[in-house]
C-alpha cells in the first residue's frame, strides 16, 4: 500500500467513525473525527458536507455555510452541498437571522466579560428563544446561572445542550458540578448503592408473620362472611359517596377548564386579528430579502463563494484571479470571525500585488475596446493608490475614447494641477489643448 492509499484509508476511517457518532447524536465528537478526516484529505466531500450539517444542527450556521461553499468549489458537480445551500436560502431571512445571532452572541459575550451578567443573560435568553439549538449560547447561559448560584436554571440549559449533543464535554462537566451543588449527585449515588445492596436469601431463611394462629374450617367461613358484609357496607356508605363527589368535582373542574380555554381562545383571536397586518408586512419583507439573497450577485452566499475562490486561486498560485476576485468582493457580507481573520491576512498581500495586476488588466481591456472594464479596473486601482499620475492620465484617455469629454478633461486637470512635475502633466496639457 503506497502513501496516498494510506492517507485515503485514514481519512475514510475517521469519516466512518464520525458518521457513527453523528448517528448517535454525539455531535461534538463526530466533528472532531470529521476534522481529522479533512486534515488527511481536504477533498473528502462527504466528510466536509457532514461537518457542515453538524455545525448547522448546533446553531453554527455561518460555519456550516463555509464548509458547504468550500465543498462546492472543490467539487462543483453532483455535490449534495448545493442542495443544503439551496435549502438555507429558501428559508425567509435565514442568513440574516444567522448573522444577527452571531452579533447578538458576541454582544452577550462582551457583557459577560465586562461584569454585566444581567444584560448578558437577557441577551442569551432572547437568542435561545429565537434559535433553540444554539449550543454555545446555552453553554454560556448555564455558566452565568452557575456563577450566580441558580443551579436549577443552569441544569435546564445544560439538559437542552445534551439533547442536541448528547456527549458534549463541557455540558457533561458542568452538569456534574450542578448536580454536586444541588444534592442530586448524592441522591443518584445512594440509589445506585441501594440497588446493589440487597442480600440474597439463603435456603434456610424463613419469613414469619408477626402472629400466627391456625384456624379451623368453620372459623375460616365465618371470617370470610364477616369480611364480605363489611366490604359491602364500606362500598355503600363510604366509597360510593366519595366517588360521586370526586366525579362531580372533576366534572366541574373540566367545565371550568373548557370555559377558561374558550375565553383565552377568544382573547387570542382578537390579538391575532390585530397582528395580521404586522405579520403580513414581515412576510413581504422576508420574501424581499429572500429574493435579494437568491438573485443578487452580491448576496452573502456569493460573497462566501468568492472568498473560497480567492483561497483556491492562492493555492494554485494564480495571483491574477485572486486579485480580480478580491476587488469585487463585498467584505461587509463576511461577518463570522474566522472568515474576517482570513480577509485580514489577504489584505496585506493585496496591498502589495493588486495595483500591478489591476493596471495590467485595465490596459488589456483598453486594448480590445472594453472601456467600461478598463475604467472599473482603474477605479479599483485608485482604492489602493490614488497618487499615480499615469493611472489618472490613462483614465482620462479612456474617457476620451468613450466620447466623455467632461470626465476626460477632469482627469487631465487633476494631473496638471497635482502632478505638475511629472511627464504626464505635459501630455495632459496637450490633450487639453494648452
Amino acid at each position: 500500500m503506497d502513501e496516498m492509499q494510506k492517507i485515503q484509508y485514514a481519512a475514510n476511517s475517521y469519516y466512518n467513525r464520525g458518521l457513527e457518532m453523528a448517528k448517535e447524536r454525539n455531535l461534538s465528537g463526530a466533528a472532531r473525527f470529521l476534522k481529522r478526516a479533512l486534515q488527511f484529505n481536504k477533498y473528502h466531500t462527504d466528510a466536509r458536507n457532514l461537518l457542515g450539517l453538524i455545525f448547522y444542527e448546533m446553531g453554527e450556521t455561518s460555519d456550516a455555510l463555509i464548509q458547504w461553499v468550500i465543498s462546492i468549489n472543490l467539487q462543483p458537480d453532483g455535490n449534495r452541498a448545493d442542495y443544503y445551500l439551496d435549502e438555507v436560502q429558501r428559508k425567509p431571512g435565514q442568513l440574516e437571522i444567522a448573522s444577527q445571532m452571531v452579533k447578538k452572541f458576541n454582544q452577550a459575550l462582551f457583557y459577560a466579560q465586562n461584569d454585566s451578567d444581567d444584560l448578558a443573560v437577557l441577551q442569551l435568553k432572547r437568542i435561545v428563544d429565537e434559535k433553540p439549538n444554539f449550543v454555545k449560547a446555552h453553554l454560556l447561559l448555564a455558566l452565568l446561572y452557575m456563577e450566580h448560584g441558580d443551579y436549577t436554571k443552569a441544569g435546564k440549559s445544560l439538559f437542552k445542550v445534551l439533547q442536541i449533543d448528547n456527549n458534549n464535554e463541557k455540558a457533561t462537566r458542568y452538569m456534574e458540578y450542578v448536580k454536586s451543588r444541588t444534592g442530586k449527585a448524592e441522591v443518584e449515588k445512594r440509589k445506585m448503592k441501594n440497588a446493589f445492596s440487597h442480600r440474597e436469601m439463603q435456603d434456610d431463611d424463613v419469613i414469619l408473620p408477626p402472629t400466627y394462629k391456625e384456624n379451623t374450617g368453620w372459623q375460616s367461613i365465618i371470617n370470610i362472611g364477616i369480611g364480605l358484609v363489611l366490604g359491602a357496607v364500606m362500598v355503600v356508605f363510604l366509597i360510593m359517596p366519595a366517588r360521586e363527589r370526586t366525579l362531580n368535582y372533576e366534572h366541574n373542574q373540566e367545565m371550568q377548564s373548557y370555559t377558561d380555554k374558550l375565553n383565552l381562545a377568544n382573547q387570542e383571536t382578537d390579538k391575532l386579528k390585530l397582528q395580521i397586518e404586522d405579520y403580513q408586512k414581515q412576510k413581504e419583507d422576508a420574501e424581499g430579502q429572500l429574493n435579494d439573497l437568491k438573485g443578487d450577485s452580491g448576496s452573502t452566499v456569493n460573497q462566501y463563494a468568492a472568498l473560497a475562490k480567492i483561497l483556491d486561486a492562492y493555492r494554485k498560485g494564480d495571483t491574477n484571479t485572486a486579485v480580480l476576485t478580491y476587488v469585487d468582493l463585498d467584505q461587509s457580507k463576511i461577518t463570522d470571525d474566522s472568515s474576517v481573520a482570513i480577509l485580514n491576512e489577504i489584505k496585506a498581500d493585496m496591498d502589495a500585488n493588486a495595483p500591478a495586476v489591476l493596471m495590467a488588466a485595465a490596459a488589456q481591456s483598453n486594448s480590445v475596446g472594453d472601456y467600461d472594464s478598463a475604467l472599473r479596473y482603474y477605479e479599483r486601482y485608485m482604492e489602493f493608490n490614488d497618487k499615480n499620475p499615469e493611472v489618472i492620465y490613462n483614465m482620462g484617455m479612456v474617457y476620451k475614447a468613450k466620447g466623455d469629454t467632461d470626465n476626460a478633461n477632469q482627469m487631465f486637470g487633476q494631473v496638471i494641477m497635482n502632478f505638475a512635475d511629472s511627464e504626464f502633466a505635459e501630455k495632459a496639457k496637450e490633450e487639453r489643448g494648452y
